[in-house]
């Protein structure tokens, strides 16, 4: 399809999202998933991804658990990998280990997840049982999950990738709250990856964060990119902007990844969702236009 077959296919469903939040996927959208490096080892990864927390913390033969193969399909399908847990999301990381061995499609994924305890000998153990349970020793990233007790952690975590257990190391949070104590640890020592909150009703992470995480080269995933999904709540029924089809915008959650991308220091958004129709509306964020932040300064989103 060419750009502009797409951006008319994008109007006509960005039309008939006036009374809704998310768009029905097209079979006809284009597939081919932007990337973009990570700066210390010069991997590329997918620009949408995928968050465990709260969807993937579910019982088995639940019907909960029965639609999760469909999101992991939708996500390998538009040529994403990135899928991030952590032990703080209750039974995530079996999820989606289980899900991945059933399927066959570990070699896809770009598998990332969290320590989130105190103390060396219980991070070392909780580690452990985080790549069990995953199906991934070696792992993709292991990131110190809210900055929780990050001293222990992280000369674990350089031993380990030292010796080849983990293939990127990384630093997490999520509140505002935080950013002047993160920013401290981001200068005084060297990640692979940052992980951090950033959606258009909090941005507080433009005025430090990002900047800083570019200047030391670190890759970034966006948590919260919906801010936790009030603002998709918020937006429902309300009709995109009359711009949002110039970027091939189809649905709220779709404008919403392009404005996270937006920003020069993002590698990855990885938005959480149990549902698979959610996960295969998500990925369209990445494969049409991606303004830069000129863009977004001159298209106000009212929200």
């Amino acid at each position: 399809m060419t750009r502009a077959g797409f951006l008319q296919l994008a109007a006509g469903t960005a039309a008939g999202l006036a009374l809704g939040s998310r768009a029905t996927p097209s079979a006809a959208a284009p597939a081919t998933m932007q990337t973009r490096p990570i700066p210390s080892t010069g991997k590329w990864l997918p620009v949408i991804g995928l968050g465990t927390y709260q969807g993937f913390d579910v019982a088995p033969g639940s019907a909960e658990y029965a639609r999760l193969p469909g999101v992991l399909q939708a996500l390998f399908a538009a040529g994403a990998s990135v899928i991030d847990s952590s032990p703080m999301y209750g039974r995530a990381e079996a999820t989606t280990g289980e899900l991945l061995a059933a399927a066959g499609t570990r070699p896809k994924a770009f598998v990332a997840t969290k320590v989130w305890t105190r103390g060396r000998t219980e991070g070392m153990r909780q580690m452990n049982e985080s790549m069990h349970l995953l199906g991934a020793d070696p792992i993709d990233l292991m990131q110190v999950h809210n900055l929780l007790d990050w001293r222990s952690h992280l000369p674990l975590l350089r031993e380990w990738k030292a010796a080849g257990r983990i293939r990127h190391i990384g630093i997490t949070h999520y509140s505002a709250g935080a950013y002047d104590e993160l920013a401290a640890v981001m200068r005084a020592e060297r990640f692979d990856f940052l992980q951090i909150n950033y959606s258009p009703d909090e941005r507080e992470a433009e005025r430090l964060i990002l900047p800083l995480a570019a200047e030391r080269g670190m890759a970034v995933l966006i948590n919260r990119p919906f801010g936790g999904g009030g603002l998709l709540r918020r937006l429902q029924g309300r009709p995109l902007p009359a711009w949002a089809a110039e970027i091939g915008a189809a649905s709220w959650a779709q404008l919403l990844l392009k404005f996270v991308l937006g920003h020069p220091a993002v590698t990855c958004a990885i938005p959480g969702t149990g549902r698979p129709e959610h996960m295969a509306d998500n990925v369209l964020a990445g494969a049409g236009p991606i303004p830069d932040a000129a863009f977004w300064r001159s298209h106000t989103l009212d929200i």
